[in-house]
């Protein structure tokens, strides 16, 4: 499995899903997964919990170009999904 190996910032930097523009607000670890899974909102905790990989989902709320801001609404798509985790693969997902 290969995961998304980083020291960037992950929870509030901003990348694009479906050609929208989002803010990243959480991992969702192992959200893909039965046995367990967790709610990180740290970038310290996900390095701690193995990164990213693609057995997560990432919390993001998208912008709101009308109103120049983000939404207080999220979505949770799987994090390969996301173009900064694009790379981020597994044979056995």
């Amino acid at each position: 499995m290969k995961m998304h190996e980083t020291t960037a910032k992950i929870v509030g930097s901003t990348t694009t899903y479906c050609g929208y523009k989002v803010r990243i607000v959480a991992v969702i670890k192992n959200a893909l997964r039965i046995e367990e899974r967790g709610y990180l909102t740290d970038d310290d905790e996900i390095a701690r919990a193995g990164g990213v990989t693609v057995h997560d989902r990432i919390e993001v709320a998208p912008w709101i170009e009308k109103e120049g801001c983000f939404s207080f609404v999220t979505i949770d798509p799987k994090a390969m999904d996301l173009a900064c985790f694009a790379d981020t693969n597994s044979d056995a997902a």
